[in-house]
């Protein structure tokens, strides 16, 4: 059986003035073109070929020796040839270009802007783009923790975090509670793996470890205590998301720069409210 989306090696059976007619050795009556200006001049009947199985303008399978940019299941960075009434077409190396349909969209798209996506199969059986790429990224990375990793934002969820494909393949997350609020889609960031989950997804983060991160912090704080009029609203024990909201740090990351400004002399710690040294 013919696989589309797939490069195959299937075998000449017939040649034409206008091409020649491949199919697989076990089932020679499902066959499909190879265009003549594709077909080696040298090639002949019982020839096997690697080709990449598709379907032309007028739906009709076909095949190619030029190699997608993807292929059935995987994911690639393709350009944005044009937006039309039915989705967008992207330029993924073939004559025919490749339909991101509007309900497979994250966000709109622009022409000629890099779009992440994988490619699947239809109801209808025909080749198609998704932005939703979580299910077809990668959960087997060579990273580990610690390691300095470069990704793409691809999705964003209040719940969970910001969703990254690093390398534009594998599987990653910047979990919720950690200051991810300003990425958007189609952001590139980088970023240090936290873990390694059981699974093989990564979890990131756009912080170095603690005591890197301390002195940074530390500035940040003051500068929002100092917005406030010297006088912060709020301790390092008020709720966790409030600190998020207003500070954008985690509540032991604010715990760990307020001790660090105290112990600089810098703060003064009073009931509920944080005040700034005179």
């Amino acid at each position: 059986m013919l696989r589309l989306g797939e490069i195959q090696k299937l075998q000449i059976v017939k040649r034409l003035e206008f091409g020649a007619y491949l199919a697989q050795q076990q089932d020679p009556g499902v066959r499909v073109l190879l265009p003549a200006r594709e077909v080696p001049q040298e090639a002949q009947v019982g020839d096997t070929l690697s080709v990449f199985v598709y379907r032309d303008s007028k739906d009709r399978p076909i095949c190619t020796r030029r190699e997608p940019a993807m292929t059935l299941g995987h994911t690639a960075l393709l350009r944005v040839r044009e937006v039309t009434k039915v989705g967008a077409f992207l330029d993924w190396g073939l004559e025919k270009d490749l339909l991101l349909p509007f309900h497979e969209q994250t966000r709109k798209v622009q022409t000629g802007e890099l779009v992440l996506c994988a490619l699947y199969l239809d109801k209808s059986e025909r080749l198609c783009a998704t932005m939703n790429v979580y299910p077809y990224l990668q959960k087997n990375s060579p990273y580990g923790v610690d390691d300095i990793v470069e990704g793409r934002v691809y999705e964003t969820s209040q719940n969970f975090g910001v969703f990254v494909a690093v390398d534009d393949r594998y599987s990653a997350l910047i979990p919720r509670r950690e200051p991810a609020d300003q990425l958007q889609i189609g952001d590139v960031i980088e970023a240090r793996v936290t873990a390694v989950k059981e699974d093989g997804k990564l979890d990131l983060s756009r912080r170095r470890k603690a005591y890197q991160q301390i002195d940074e912090d530390a500035a940040h704080v003051l500068e929002i205590i100092r917005s406030y009029d010297g006088v912060l609203p709020f301790s390092d024990g008020a709720d966790p998301e409030r600190i998020r909201q207003e500070t954008g740090l985690s509540k032991n990351a604010f715990k760990r720069a307020v001790g660090h400004l105290l112990k600089e002399g810098k703060i003064i710690l009073g009931g509920e409210r944080i005040s700034l040294k005179e």
